[in-house]
């Protein structure tokens, strides 16, 4: 079955960064005072955000690609069903691989998904909660003992 031109066009203007899930999440995280670094090709998977100092990494993943279980944005197109679940599958795997190499590597890997962009308030206090969680053990390590 061939493709319609108007779907071609639309697929073709989904980008891999820059998407307005992740700007929403790029200026939380600044908004919360944490500065990081985008897309580190160095990296498995090249995370969207990066917080080198914290061995942090951010994946914003959109809940229709990357298929976020449960959520009602992960339909399923109805025609050429092979090629998407497909597609779909090889999303899937890919996410688990690089987030498993990013964990053998050090970093602590969190998904951030789109439909979760949509309350502020309940991400920005997962965001804080969890990008404070080293910085407050690692705090009273070096603050905590007296060494007597």
């Amino acid at each position: 079955m061939a493709i319609s031109p108007a779907r071609s066009a639309l697929m073709a203007r989904i980008g891999p960064r820059d998407t307005k899930p992740e700007m929403i999440v790029r200026r939380m995280v600044h908004a919360l005072g944490y500065r990081f670094r985008l897309h580190r090709r160095d990296l498995p998977g090249s995370p969207d955000l990066v917080f080198p100092r914290l061995r942090k990494v951010i994946f914003v993943h959109g809940c229709f690609w990357h298929r976020h279980p449960g959520c009602k944005k992960a339909t399923s197109p109805k025609t050429r069903v092979d090629f998407w679940q497909q597609k779909f599958s090889m999303n899937v795997e890919r996410d688990a691989r690089k987030e498993e190499e990013l964990g053998e590597q050090g970093w602590d890997v969190k998904i951030v998904w789109e439909c979760e962009t949509r309350d502020i308030v309940t991400l920005s206090t997962q965001l804080a909660e969890w990008l404070a969680e080293d910085l407050a053990r690692t705090s009273s390590d070096h603050h905590g003992s007296t060494g007597a």
